[in-house]
C-alpha cells in the first residue's frame, strides 16, 4: 500500500489568491444588482442578503489578506 505525502504547504501567493477572491465577489455583487431591475420583490430581496453576505465575506478576505501580507515580511 502506497501513501502519499501531503503536499508542503505553499502560501507565497496566497495574497494573490485572495485579491482575485475579492475581485470575483465584487463582481458578482455587481451583476447581481444589475439583474435586480428585473427582479420581483421576493427575488430583490434574496440578492440583496446574498449581497450581504458577499460584503461580509470580502472584509473576511480582506484581513486575511492583512495577514497573509504580515506572514510573507515576516518570512512566514
Amino acid at each position: 500500500m502506497s501513501y502519499q505525502r501531503p503536499n508542503p504547504d505553499d502560501r507565497s501567493d496566497n495574497v494573490e489568491k485572495l485579491q482575485d477572491m475579492v475581485q470575483n465577489t465584487i463582481e458578482n455583487i455587481e451583476k447581481a444588482e444589475e439583474t435586480m431591475q428585473f427582479s420581483s420583490p421576493e427575488e430583490r430581496e434574496k440578492i440583496k442578503a446574498k449581497n450581504e453576505r458577499r460584503e461580509e465575506a470580502i472584509a473576511a478576505m480582506r484581513e486575511e489578506i492583512k495577514d497573509e501580507a504580515r506572514a510573507r515580511e515576516n518570512g512566514y
